[in-house]
């Protein structure tokens, strides 16, 4: 049984003053106490020899930590983590740990000897090195959430995620918007660029070059703000969202106010912000771009991915095999549908009623078509593959 933790070291005084009296039965002493006796003698020991005006210091805990640890990581093993960090002053255990691992098969396929000291440590290993030098933050002071779930698309390219992350001033004058693309499977960075505005040519711009360079994916991802959404109006469009519907690409959009939507794209927002833009400043757009490409190649090529079992975004992606058309297809509906064009104001004529929809569609045709889902009455309206507006004709006859 142990000291009672309220009064322990009074207890131990009055312990050791009544158990180093001349006669004193220490084993009596030792079972009224509640103690073993090898702990017993080592209070007696420690007061004997500290004498009595030095009995609390002597009886007060003492640190169990060893002396010496002969398991501690070899000099070498520590310098090579502590490179990597410096290199990476972002990167945990588990990503300095799989960079040595690459490292190390990289070194094998030159020739080069690699011996048990040169072995990739344990992530734990790598942490508490990390914690030994003072490069992480103590146990508990970082915060941690709760329990989540990770949803991803099944494949490369069946959904990108795009966004611009919050623009920052340069010191010549200006903003940079960076602009963000990544694939929702693997987190490739397909887009990553330093734009003077937010306006439709100039995100037309960045896409057009990366769906030369990966092809085109099924669904591009936004969120409700200018140039792609209508802020939060449902079914809203822009006239970005529907070049990129004639191209046979569909455009969701996440809730209004809710970014976790674009999980993805938002973290890696923070990634950008923690690798890039902390604590640095930069004269000119040029100077951000330059930047965004050194980083966006460590990012996609050399930074494991904890989400991907600590494998690289690049290792996972693949290009998409829908090539870019430099002439947009014609807008083709089924055989059946009723085809009408949208005149100013985002006006339908049908059948004596007039149906709204988004006003960016101004000139194209739309097809027409009864609810597939819905009673009698109610219909779909369709902009190439994407349905735009849902009319219920029985509330327009009342």
């Amino acid at each position: 049984m142990p000291w009672l933790e309220t009064s322990a070291m009074q207890q131990r005084i009055e312990f050791v003053a009544l158990a180093t009296q001349p006669g004193a039965n220490v084993s009596a002493l030792c079972r009224r106490f509640g103690v073993c006796r090898d702990t017993a003698y080592k209070w007696i020991a420690r007061a004997r020899q500290a004498g009595g005006d030095a009995w609390p210091a002597a009886l007060a805990d003492r640190s169990r930590r060893p002396a010496a640890s002969p398991r501690r990581s070899e000099a070498e093993v520590e310098q090579r983590v502590l490179a990597v960090r410096d290199e990476h002053p972002t990167w945990g255990g588990r990503k300095i740990r799989r960079r040595l691992q690459d490292l190390l098969l990289k070194g094998e396929a030159a020739g080069e000897a690699a011996g048990e000291a040169a072995a990739a440590p344990a992530a734990s290993t790598v942490t508490a090195i990390l914690r030994r030098h003072g490069r992480l933050a103590k146990a508990g002071e970082a915060g941690g959430g709760g329990a989540y779930v990770r949803f991803e698309r099944s494949a490369p390219n069946e959904l990108w995620q795009m966004d611009f992350k919050g623009h920052f001033a340069t010191t010549l004058g200006g903003r940079c918007h960076a602009l963000t693309t990544l694939d929702d499977h693997c987190r490739f960075n397909l887009i990553l660029a330093a734009c003077d505005d937010e306006r439709t040519e100039t995100v037309r711009a960045h896409l057009i070059a990366a769906f030369r360079r990966y092809g085109l994916p099924g669904a591009i991802l936004c969120d409700n703000g200018a140039p792609w959404g209508c802020g939060g109006v449902a079914h809203g469009l822009t006239p970005l969202a529907c070049w990129l519907i004639r191209l046979g690409i569909t455009v969701p959009h996440g809730r209004p106010y809710h970014p976790q939507t674009q999980g993805k794209d938002e973290r890696f927002h923070r990634t950008l912000a923690a690798d890039v833009l902390a604590g640095r400043s930069f004269a000119a757009l040029a100077d951000c771009q330059a930047a965004f490409d050194r980083w966006r190649e460590q990012y996609n090529c050399l930074r494991p991915h904890e989400a991907l079992d600590l494998a690289t975004p690049a290792s996972r992606y693949r290009p998409s095999p829908r090539p870019f058309p430099e002439t947009l297809p014609p807008v083709e509906y089924r055989p059946g549908d009723d085809v009408r064009r949208v005149q100013a104001g985002g006006v339908v004529c049908y059948r004596g009623s007039e149906l709204r929809v988004p006003d960016a569609l101004r000139g194209h045709p739309v097809a027409v078509r009864p609810a597939e889902a819905g009673p009698d009455g109610v219909i779909e309206v369709f902009f190439c593959r994407q349905r735009v507006a849902v009319v219920d004709l029985r509330a327009e006859d009342g």
